[in-house]
């Protein structure tokens, strides 16, 4: 097996639709892998999307068409010899020819295609061209042929197999990229190569399939490598199967269990001892499990590795930049340590987006991040018939062979809200019984899995009631399954989570704006107000500006100046992200799981990402770390709950206090602590601690092993904080500079905003409470050099006091 890259070369330029004349008037030079925008953007030709109101000025690309141009030139093919023109993948509706044949058309971008092109190999250059016309209105068609079925958003993303989010999103842009976004490259093979190899690792066992496509009869063996051990087979017909047992095979846990081993598996394919085609891959050996049986609540959601239940800590992720190709291995390793270091274990690859990269998995396998993968359908009917059936199940059949290596890849997902959205938001009404994807989530992926990959569990949908009917038990009924918790963003408060004890939470969250260097670089100084068209339009949320303000009312007063709103909302969205966790994990083992909408952004927006698009972490993200650490101390009503998510039990003495804003303590209790391994306990508060005379101005605090949590007796707005409760001292030091905060009073929710100082700044904590007398020193890592006496600035040093009316306290 021969391959050539075919990267080089290559031309673009516009062949149909309202494309302004400057930019039809020439072909370009065109990157591959690639897409027409990330072109258009390298030669200076269209705006930035990402900036103010630019997005709006490129609708016109919805409709337009382009023309890929290269010259193929490949020496002749010896007798035997076949010669493949492979595409990884084509975004999406695409049309190919060969020296004015045409050799394909396609309509689906999460799969690859491959041309035998054997008769255009000799030695002379002939044009390769691959046409893109407008995904848009190809929906558009199959939609008049097939039925018009339910969606959220106008666009009919439902009838083409494209990322879904690609057409816009209540927190991504409508920017419909077209593109050859994955690698191409010619093949050239004889006798036979390996069509596809399906490793599955166990425990302690490793099946590797093998199917071959043929040119000839000639016998076949294959040779697998895994580690030391090596064993051929011969091949049957078109394909092989060996197994092979690793008794002692070292284990691969998720992160926060042990450490995560990977095998390497070597796969050859041979004529007598000729080797005509060889992968390479890795695989970890564990079990997995999902446990799903009844209980006095309903029935469980829990996984489990190598025997041991996992309390999953996700987040929920969309792709990391929406115009694809721009994203590297190392953006992807970056975005997984930002979930790492906030202490999550999970990531769920979302319906709406992609089939999630072989970086992106190898990355998760070699960090330990568990990886939920959505099957690509989201928030929608889809249809049941062709063209879209055989794409769908073409797809998926393509994805779980790629996937199926990866020891990170913990259970697969039939779609997002397709299951709840049937059955709560009038699709039968408007289906008027046309299909509407019943048959993929409960008949055709279950059968495909069971078929290419029986060793992962499998779940009809998020959210979904599994061995229910869900005309009988809702699809998002909190005793069974996966739940969605949206109410309490969309309609009621983040302390409407209190009114539910899910088995598994796969998706909550709440909205902010992103961090202030990235709102600024992304929007001019006279769009800086979250009324302004350009915020407006980096707000893609239904009435997301009123959600965000009545979520401020219920808690503090929504402040009219926008540098003070900002810090309120971020600050708001941290306070939503811990309550929600927080409850989550305070009622385990009954509840199992807790994935947050969402790690990432896709571009800068206000959303409920805890990082931003620009990769900056939101306050939310330093409400998450603590939330999602090993142990917690969290206040539960007249409760406190001690979380234990380590191997060894937490032993020790947790202090209960009662105190004044001004430091005067009014009740105190000891108790000890003996919570056993990956448990949580409850405490029950004595009624002195509970006993607030001045509930404006106390505070309940629990400290244990230099752990905090702290309650308040009342809202914010009813709260007589001290609006300057703290003074900072700023001195440099190696790497950046050291901020060390002393508060006078009682200070909630201490924070340096390092960004608003210098766009590169991070600092390592936030989100801090401090009683009167006490200091937290904040390390800012900066290359920049400023005056340390910046990070005292009210806009840097905030608090929830900076937010309140000033008030006396005593």
């Amino acid at each position: 097996m021969l391959k050539t890259d075919l990267h080089a070369g290559w031309t673009v330029r516009a062949v149909g639709g309202p494309v302004p004349p400057e930019i039809a008037a020439s072909a370009l030079p065109a990157a591959v892998p690639g897409t027409v925008h990330t072109d258009l953007l390298t030669a200076g030709l269209i705006p930035d999307p990402y900036l103010d109101d630019n997005e709006a000025s490129l609708v016109w690309f919805h409709r337009s068409a382009w023309l890929y141009e290269t010259t193929l030139t490949t020496g002749p093919a010896a007798p035997g010899e076949r010669v493949d023109l492979v595409f990884d993948g084509l975004d999406t509706v695409a049309t190919i020819e060969l020296d004015g044949t045409e050799l394909g058309r396609t309509f689906n971008m999460h799969r690859g295609y491959r041309f035998d092109v054997t008769g255009a190999a000799d030695g002379t250059g002939r044009p390769l061209t691959v046409r893109f016309d407008s995904a848009l209105e190809y929906a558009e068609q199959v939609q008049k042929q097939i039925g018009e079925r339910p969606r959220p958003y106008p666009h009919p993303f439902n009838a083409v197999r494209k990322m879904a989010c690609s057409f816009g999103w209540d927190w991504g842009p409508d920017l419909q990229t077209a593109g050859i976004w994955k690698p191409v490259r010619l093949e050239r093979w004889h006798t036979a190569r390996l069509a596809s190899v399906r490793p599955l690792a166990t425990g302690s066992r490793l099946t590797v399939h093998v199917s071959v496509e043929r040119l000839s009869d000639s016998p076949l063996t294959v040779e697998v490598t895994a580690g030391e051990q090596t064993t051929r087979v011969p091949v049957t017909g078109d394909g092989a199967t060996i197994e092979l047992d690793v008794p002692g095979a070292p284990l691969w846990w998720p992160v926060g269990y042990g450490d995560q081993p990977l095998v390497p598996v070597s796969v050859t394919l041979l004529a007598g001892e000729e080797k005509l085609d060889e992968h390479h891959t890795r695989v970890g050996f564990r079990d997995v499990h999902l446990d799903e049986s009844p209980d006095e609540h309903g029935s469980r959601f829990t996984l489990s590795v190598n025997g041991k239940e996992i309390f999953v800590l996700g987040l929920n992720w969309i792709p990391e930049d929406h115009l694809l190709t721009r994203i590297t291995r190392a953006d992807l390793e970056a975005a997984v340590d930002r979930a790492v270091l906030g202490n999550a274990n999970l990531l769920r690859i979302w319906g709406g987006g992609i089939w999630e990269s072989d970086d992106f998995y190898d990355v998760c396998d070699e960090k330990g991040v568990l990886v939920w993968q959505d099957f690509p359908l989201a928030c929608a009917a889809y249809a049941e018939e062709e063209p879209i059936r055989s794409e769908i199940l073409a797809e998926a059949r393509e994805n779980i062979t790629r996937l199926a290596p990866h020891p990170s890849l913990i259970l697969w997902n039939g779609g997002n809200e397709n299951i709840w959205g049937h059955e709560d938001w009038h699709w039968k009404e408007a289906l008027q019984g046309a299909t509407w994807g019943a048959r993929y989530y409960y008949e055709d992926f279950p059968a495909l899995l069971a078929e290419l990959d029986p060793t992962r569990p499998y779940h009809p949908g998020s959210p979904s009631s599994p061995g229910h009917d869900p005309a009988d038990v809702h699809p998002n009924d909190q005793r069974y399954g996966t739940r969605h918790e949206w109410e309490a963003w969309n309609r009621e408060d983040y302390t409407f989570h209190d009114n539910f004890v899910p088995r598994f939470c796969s998706e909550f969250g709440w909205q902010a704006p992103p961090a202030w260097s990235t709102l600024v670089s992304s929007l001019a100084p006279g769009n800086l107000s979250k009324e302004s068209p350009a915020f407006l339009l980096h707000q893609k949320a239904e009435d997301g500006n009123g959600k965000l303000d009545r979520g401020l009312a219920h808690h503090m007063p929504v402040p009219d100046d926008f540098v003070a709103w900002h810090w309120a909302t971020q600050l708001n969205q941290a306070r939503a992200t811990s309550y929600a966790i927080d409850h989550l994990r305070a009622h385990a083992p009954r509840t199992m799981g807790s994935i947050l909408w969402q790690l990432n952004d896709c571009w800068p927006v206000t959303s409920w990402a805890v990082v931003d698009g620009a990769g900056r972490y939101k306050p939310a993200w330093y409400a998450l770390r603590r939330a999602y650490a090993p142990r917690v101390l969290t206040f539960q009503k007249q409760q406190l709950a001690v979380i234990n998510d380590t191997d060894d039990a937490w032993q020790g003495t947790v202090t209960l206090r009662r105190v004044r804003f001004d430091g005067t303590e009014l009740a105190a209790v000891t108790a000890d602590l003996d919570v056993p391994a990956r448990s949580v306990a409850r405490l029950d508060l004595d009624p002195s601690l509970l006993a607030a005379a001045e509930p404006d101005r106390e505070v309940l605090v629990a400290d244990a092993d230099g752990l905090r949590a702290t309650h308040l007796f009342a809202e914010d707005f009813g709260l007589h904080y001290d609006p300057a409760a703290v003074r900072a001292h700023t001195v440099a030091v190696e790497g950046g500079y050291s901020i060390t905060v002393t508060a006078a009073s009682f200070a909630r929710d201490v924070a340096v905003l390092a960004d608003r100082v210098a766009p590169d700044a991070v600092v390592d904590d936030m989100l801090v409470d401090l009683l009167p007398g006490e200091t937290h020193t904040f390390t800012v890592t900066t290359a920049t050099v400023v005056d340390g006496e910046v990070f005292s600035a009210p806009e840097v040093l905030r608090s929830a006091n900076s937010l309140a009316l000033p008030a006396k306290v005593g």
